[in-house]
């Protein structure tokens, strides 16, 4: 078995619809909020350079996109999907480190955050450094909603204000922010390794 997760270029658009239907039939399965999405709409993320596709044996086993939001100041990871078949061999993980990877490299100012109802989800993501957060603390840009309309959901949040819902958000630093934090952490320690021996 050869697994491939690469960064989606324009011959993988024949995998858009195979995509869109899984999405779809996980949704269905599941009963709990997954929007839909349209065969276009994944094209365009494959032909912009904003999307991870997993390979197996040359047969789709899985897929993320990027959005950015707020002027790039905000990127989400969403559309997560594993073919059911491919299961429990850890593409999940290894899509969305990749996605997260690429979404830093891409936008390396923007904060990354995703919105999910999936428990394995919201563990990989803590796994990346992503934190629980409160919606408002999440972009408020209109067309990043918008596209929850499609979700069994999606008359929770709207009575809401938008403010929750069945779905948790997360957010993880911006690759600059982690970056910064990280040097940090690095400039306390090595100060307090001088105080010790000073």
């Amino acid at each position: 078995m050869h697994i491939d997760i690469l960064v989606a270029q324009p011959e993988h658009t024949v995998y858009a619809q195979p995509i869109c239907d899984l999405i779809e039939e996980s949704a269905k399965a599941r009963g709990t909020g997954i929007a839909k999405r349209e065969p276009a709409y994944v094209e365009e993320k494959m032909l912009t350079g904003k999307a991870i596709i997993a390979l197996v044996d040359g047969e789709i086993g899985g897929f993320s996109y990027i959005e950015t939001w707020s002027h790039g100041n905000y990127v989400a990871n969403s559309g997560l999907i594993v073919n059911p078949k491919f299961r429990r061999l850890g593409l999940a993980r290894k899509i969305k480190k990749a996605v997260f990877e690429l979404s830093r490299k891409k936008y390396p100012n923007a904060r990354i955050f995703g919105i999910t109802t999936s428990l394995p989800v919201m563990k990989i993501n803590s796994d990346l450094g992503y934190k629980p957060v409160t919606f408002s603390e999440l972009t408020q840009d209109d067309a990043f909603w918008a596209g929850c309309k499609t979700c069994p959901n999606h008359d929770i949040l709207m009575r809401n204000d938008r403010k929750m819902c069945l779905c948790t958000a997360m957010m993880a630093l911006s690759a600059k922010e982690a970056k910064e934090k990280k040097l940090a952490k690095l400039e306390k320690k090595r100060e307090k390794i001088e105080k010790k021996m000073g």
